[in-house]
This record gives structure tokens, sequence and C-alpha cells, in this order.
């Protein structure tokens, strides 16, 4: 293997790792930001429901937020995780996702994910009458 030279101080060149055999793209050197991760929990959540209940969502709007900003005051000694609102006037139906209290939650990021998928389930629930389990309830995941 030819040796290879950080010429001007650029950084290593070429690839670090050999891409995925499976999908032959580049492995990911870095884990996803905060962010990011928390907006794929949220995309995975909204495609199993999807998957096992391709009506649920249409009329939906599903939104997050990173605290809550109601205009009503909650009940109780809990910061609410999501808000659910129904539809009016010119408004479609919308769930709202609070990040920071979920992420506060959660002990793990596969603790997030099921928390995220369980609390869209459950307002998506509240919205259209179905059952948790209709939604798709509490989905295997591989940890």
């Amino acid at each position: 293997m030819p040796r290879r030279r950080d010429r001007h101080g650029r950084g290593l060149r070429g690839p670090l790792a050999a891409p995925n055999p499976f999908s032959g793209r580049p492995v990911p050197l870095r884990r996803p930001s905060r962010v990011d991760f928390f907006n794929d929990c949220v995309t995975a959540a909204m495609s199993d429901i999807a998957a096992v209940s391709p009506d649920a969502l249409t009329g939906i709007v599903v939104g997050v937020e990173e605290v809550p900003h109601l205009n009503t005051a909650w009940s109780g000694n809990r910061v609410p995780l999501s808000a659910a609102l129904e539809p009016s006037r010119g408004r479609r139906a919308q769930i709202v996702i609070f990040e920071r209290p979920l992420e506060h939650r959660a002990t793990s990021r596969s603790d997030l994910r099921r928390l995220v998928h369980q609390t869209i389930v459950e307002q998506l629930s509240a919205l259209t009458g179905r059952s948790i389990e209709e939604l798709g309830g509490e989905p295997e995941w591989d940890d």
C-alpha cells in the first residue's frame, strides 16, 4: 500500500473506512448530532406507523419544537412531552413533539427512539380515536 503524506496540513487523503458492503455507501465516521438523531427518531417513528397503518397520518402534521411554548399552563408537576391539536377551520390537525423534555426523560439513544415512537403513537391515537395497537403500539427494536 503506498504511503500517503499529509501535504500542507490538509489532513489525510483517501477513505478511512471501506464502504458498507450491503449498500455501497461510505460509512459515517462520526455520530449524528443530537438534533439529527432526534429528527431521525421522528422520521423512523412516522415510517413505522405508516407501514402498519398507511392512512393514519393523513391530514395530520407532525412537528418538532425544542421546548414547550403553550398558551395555556399545563397541569401537574411534569413538563409535557408532546401536544395534539385538533383540526380547526383553515388548520389541519397537528402533533407537536417537544425535543428537550423527551431527551431528558430518555436514558439512552435507543430509549429515546422508543419514547419518541410511543409519544407519537399516543398522540395520534388521541387525535384519530384509533387504538394504540392498531397504530403500531410498541415495535420490536434491535439493541
